[in-house]
Parts: structure tokens; C-alpha cells; sequence
């Protein structure tokens, strides 16, 4: 298999570059927001707050969203998207000023913070089932794995220099000219978009009721046992087993490396999952993909418990590059999976309820991590975290061995033979 073969198309690249960028800015401007919000409290459970705020609307508007885009087209509504997501990170930039710090009080400041950040909720629940319904409508069918390898790479990618960028920004500049930065890469995301021509929308059933469109796409998860097996697994690793949302903590008060050594921490797990993806384009994951994603979280899981027990910090940085690294084997099969099975008048709905059980769960694990980490103490809550991870892959392992043998080969040579 060509590892290059989707970077041959001119749109697929501008569509990773806009990809990039707005993973960049969205990242970073997460973290600048974590330390901003930990520096004014103190607290942990407000930290997992910023998780909640977001995944309220996140969850709420997912299904709905997702009938929504397929039944638009899809590049102009990805235009909208960034342009919802320029405005609250124009907002956050405005509230950091610091007249408007010394000026206001505390509680006041946190209370736009969660605002924008709830407002950046419902915004995501319509980004997410548009990028990927876009990205069938690049490239050929017979290159979706490649695509979709290089987009969930490009994502790392993004996910590593955006964190890393905020540690050392928040450092050398400032909470206020870094949510400036976040700005401006939105911006740069704009203008790449308009290169990419309007799609044809694909859907036959348009002008369909919405709860029919709503009961359809969810049949067709719950019908689906490689979709559902893929989701369930990593929605639980990913909510049980993130320690992300207390970095500020580790950084702060456990390892004591600042805000330089937050930066490395947190973009640490993205560089293990770039080296894995960039490897995997080479040296695909499609075969025997149901054992190798159990063995991915379940490696996953002890790498969390090694963090939480960790005191030292390169011990840490390894641990969580390493969770990194067989998390990225995880994403690369999940998203394999859901191009492959679904059909492109499904896509949005399918993404929709893909950001429902997995980019949710990332919010609420930051949420329950968070609270365990309130009233059990933070190397506790990390430590249990990992162990429930290893008790999800046990289960699922034991009660799904069709998802265990699963093997994506014949789908691949299916849509070889059909482009």
C-alpha cells in the first residue's frame, strides 16, 4: 500500500493544514485556560468544571448536530464552525487583558471563562461530524484508511506543538498574547478552508424529519457491532483513564517544573501518538484490529498508573509518551473502523454520536478526575483510573469475542475493488 497515497490529492492537504491549525489553537487555548483557571483557585474540581462546561452542550447538541450536517454541505458549514470558534477565543483574549484582570473580580472572570467555554461546546458538536463527513469527500474511497491515518497524525501533531506552544508561551508572554495566538491560528484555518471547493451533499433522504434521521443513525451504531465495540472500549479508557485535566496540578505541586515543565507533560502523550501514527502509515493496523486495540488501552492503563505513583519527572514525561503512543494505535484503528463501516449519508450522524461516547468523554474525564482527585487526592484518583481501565479491557475482552477476532482486511479490498 502507498503510504502516500491520500497526500497526492491537493485537497487533502489543504484539509489536513486546516486540520492542524485548528486542533492547534483549540488545544492550546485549553491548556492556556487550565492554567489560568488553576492559577486563580487553586482547586482541583475547577478544573474539572472546564470539562463539564463543555461537554454539557457537546453532549446535548451531538445527535442533533449530526443531522444537521448531513443534510448541509459540508465545507461552508465548516466555515461557520471556525468562524463560532474565532469569536470565543477573540472573547477569551479580551477577558485576559490585564486591566480587566486587576479590574474584576475572580468568580466574575471565571464565570466568562465557563460561558465561552460552554459556548465552545456547542460549536465542537458541530466541528467534529463536519471534519469527518468532509474528509470522505476528498478522497477516493480505496485511500480512506491512509486518510484517515494522516488525519488522526496530523491531529497528534497538532495536539503536540499547540500544548507544548501554551507551556512556554504562558511562560514568556502570558495568559492574555497566548489566547492572541489562539486567535490568530484560527484565522490562518479560515483562509486555508476557502481553497476547498463546496461538496455535492450525498444524503437521499434530505428534508428528513429529524427524529427519524436521529432514530436511523443511532439503529445503525447500536446495529453495528465493530462501531459500537470500537466506541464503548475507548470511551471508558478515555474517561477513567486521563489524567490530562490534573497536569496543572503535577506540574505545580507534585513534580514543581512550572509552567515550561507543564508544557512538555502535556504535549508528551501527543508525540507518543505522532511517532505511532507516522509509523502506521507504513505499517498498517487494519489486521487482527480488535486484539491490537485491546492490547492499546489495556497498555494505556498501565502507563496512567505509572504516572500517578510517578514523583520524578522524566519517569513521568516517559509514562504519559508512552500512553501516548498506544493511544495513538487506538485512535488510527477507531477511525479506520468508522470509515470503512460507515455510509457516507450517515457520516455526520455516525461522527456525532463517535464525539458522544469518545471526545466527550474526555470532558467528563477531566471532570471526574477532577472530582476524585477533590476528595480521594490526586495520585489516588490517577492510580484508580488506570485500574478501572484494565478492568474495561478484561470485560470486554471476555464478553465480546467477535470484537476480539475482528479484522479489517476484507472491508479494505471491498472498497478497493468498489472505487
Amino acid at each position: 500500500m502507498d503510504p502516500y497515497a491520500a497526500l497526492r490529492f491537493k485537497e487533502f492537504n489543504v484539509f489536513l493544514g486546516v486540520r492542524f491549525a485548528m486542533v492547534f489553537a483549540w488545544s492550546m487555548q485549553f491548556i492556556v485556560i487550565e492554567w489560568q483557571v488553576y492559577s486563580l483557585t487553586k482547586d482541583p474540581l475547577s478544573l474539572g468544571l472546564i470539562g463539564l462546561m463543555e461537554i454539557i452542550p457537546a453532549i446535548v447538541m451531538a445527535l442533533f448536530a449530526g443531522h444537521v450536517v448531513d443534510q448541509n454541505e459540508k465545507r461552508n458549514l465548516l466555515v461557520k464552525c471556525i468562524l463560532g470558534f474565532s469569536v470565543i477565543s477573540l472573547g477569551l483574549f479580551i477577558i485576559s487583558l490585564p486591566s480587566v484582570v486587576a479590574e474584576a473580580d475572580t468568580t466574575t472572570i471565571l464565570y466568562c471563562i465557563y460561558l465561552l467555554v460552554f459556548l465552545g461546546g456547542i460549536v465542537r458538536a458541530f466541528l467534529g461530524p463536519t471534519v469527518f463527513s468532509l474528509l470522505a469527500l476528498i478522497v477516493p474511497k480505496k485511500v480512506y484508511p491512509n486518510a484517515a491515518t494522516w488525519s488522526s497524525t496530523t491531529w497528534q501533531l497538532a495536539s503536540v506543538l499547540g500544548p507544548a506552544l501554551a507551556g512556554f508561551s504562558i511562560g514568556w508572554i502570558g495568559v492574555h498574547w497566548s489566547m492572541c495566538l489562539v486567535f490568530f491560528f484560527s484565522l490562518m484555518a479560515l483562509m486555508a478552508l476557502l481553497q476547498i471547493s463546496r461538496k455535492p451533499i450525498l444524503n437521499p433522504k434530505l428534508g428528513e424529519a429529524v427524529m427519524d434521521s436521529l432514530k436511523e443513525g443511532l439503529r445503525f451504531v447500536f446495529g453495528t457491532k465493530a462501531i459500537l465495540g470500537a466506541l464503548t472500549l475507548d470511551m471508558i479508557a478515555v474517561l477513567f483513564g486521563g489524567a490530562v485535566a490534573l497536569l496543572p496540578i503535577y506540574a505545580q505541586d507534585i513534580l514543581q517544573v512550572g509552567a515550561e515543565g507543564f508544557g512538555i507533560l502535556r504535549a508528551a502523550p501527543a508525540v507518543g501518538a505522532a511517532v505511532t501514527m507516522l509509523g502506521s502509515t507504513r505499517f498498517p493496523l487494519h489486521r487482527s484490529a480488535g486484539r491490537k486495540l485491546l492490547l492499546a488501552v489495556f497498555a494505556f492503563g498501565i502507563c496512567m498508573i505509572v504516572f500517578g505513583l510517578s514523583t520524578i519527572f522524566w519517569l513521568s514525561v516517559i509514562a504519559l509518551f508512552l500512553s501516548g503512543a498506544v493511544d495513538g494505535i487506538s485512535m488510527v484503528i477507531r477511525q479506520t473502523i468508522l470509515q470503512l463501516k460507515t455510509p457516507d449519508h450517515m457520516r455526520g450522524r455516525v461522527a456525532s454520536v463517535n464525539s458522544m461516547f469518545v471526545g466527550s468523554s474526555n470532558e467528563l474525564g477531566a471532570f471526574e478526575s477532577g472530582l476524585t482527585a477533590k476528595y480521594m487526592g490526586t495520585v489516588v484518583a490517577v492510580v484508580f483510573g488506570g485500574c478501572m481501565t484494565l478492568a474495561t479491557v478484561g470485560l470486554t475482552a471476555i464478553l465480546s469475542p467477535s470484537f476480539r477476532k475482528l479484522d479489517l482486511q476484507k472491508d479494505i479490498e471491498l472498497h478497493e475493488s468498489t472505487s
